[in-house]
C-alpha cells in the first residue's frame, strides 16, 4: 500500500488593483504556515491589474522564494471560477484555501481550518459569518443588509446546510474541488454559493469555522448593483435547477 502524501497546503489568491494589501496579506500567511509547521505554496492568480500587482508578486516571489510564491497571471479580468480553475492546475497540495487578497480575510484562521477538517475527516470547511463568535466588521448597514439578505434568500430556497453561503474563505480538498470546479456553472459572487449547494447535491461533507470578516482598508469593494442583480438571477437559476 502506498503512503499516505504528506499535506501540503496550497492557497489561491486571485487579485485585481491590491498592490497595497498584497505584500500585507503574503507576510501574515507566511507568518501564520512557519509558526503553525504548515507546508505551503501561495499562488496568486493576478488578472491584469492596472495598478501594478503583478509587480509586487514578482517582487514577494523574490523575498520568498519561487517554491512558496507562485505567480500565475492573467491577460485580463475573467471572473473568479476560472481563476481558481486556473490556479487549481499549478497547485501541488492535497488542501486548497481559497480566500481573498484584501485582507478581509485573516490566516490566522487556517490552523483552525486545519484543525476542523482533521476533526470531521470533512471535504470542506467554510468561514462563517454568522454562527459562534463570526462576525463582520467595516461595513455599513446597507453591505450588511445586502449580505444578510442574501444569506437568507438562499437558506430560505436552497436549504443547503451550512450557515454562510456568500462568503468566500474555505479550505477544500483537492480533488473535492476539482469536482466541484466541473459542475459549477455561475460567475462572480453566486459561484461560492453554488459550490456549497453542489457540494451538498454530491453527498460531501462541510464543516464550518466561525471568522470575523474585516472589510478591506485598501482599495475599492468589487460589490456593486450589477453584482446584486446577476446574484438574485444565479440564486434562482440554482433554485431551477437543483
Amino acid at each position: 500500500m502506498a503512503a499516505p502524501r504528506p499535506e501540503r497546503l496550497s492557497v489561491l489568491l486571485p487579485t485585481y488593483n491590491e498592490r497595497d494589501n498584497l505584500p500585507l496579506v503574503v507576510w501574515l500567511l507566511v507568518r501564520t504556515f512557519r509558526d503553525s509547521g504548515i507546508d505551503f505554496e501561495i499562488i496568486i492568480i493576478d488578472d491584469g491589474s492596472p495598478d501594478g500587482t503583478q509587480e509586487i508578486a514578482e517582487q514577494l516571489e523574490k523575498i520568498y522564494g519561487s517554491d512558496k510564491i507562485l505567480l500565475r497571471p492573467r491577460p485580463r479580468k475573467l471572473g473568479l471560477g476560472t481563476a481558481y480553475i486556473h490556479g487549481m492546475k499549478h497547485a501541488t497540495g492535497n488542501f486548497i484555501v481559497i480566500m481573498d487578497a484584501d485582507l478581509s480575510h485573516h490566516p490566522k484562521f487556517i490552523p483552525e481550518f486545519i484543525r476542523k477538517q482533521k476533526e470531521g475527516n470533512f471535504d470542506i470547511v467554510s468561514g462563517t459569518r454568522y454562527k459562534g463568535n463570526g462576525g463582520v466588521y467595516g461595513w455599513d448597514l446597507r453591505r450588511k443588509l445586502i449580505s444578510r439578505g442574501a444569506n437568507f434568500l438562499t437558506q430560505v430556497l436552497l436549504r443547503p446546510g451550512a450557515s454562510d453561503l456568500t462568503g468566500s474563505f474555505r479550505l477544500y480538498r483537492k480533488e473535492v474541488l476539482q469536482k466541484l470546479m466541473e459542475k459549477c456553472v455561475s460567475k462572480g459572487y453566486v459561484f461560492q454559493m453554488e459550490m456549497i449547494v453542489r457540494a451538498r447535491q454530491l453527498g460531501y461533507t462541510i464543516g464550518e469555522v466561525p471568522i470575523s470578516f474585516v472589510d478591506r482598508v485598501y482599495g475599492e469593494s468589487k460589490l456593486g448593483g450589477n453584482e446584486i442583480v446577476s446574484f438574485l438571477k444565479g440564486l434562482l437559476t440554482l433554485f431551477a435547477t437543483t
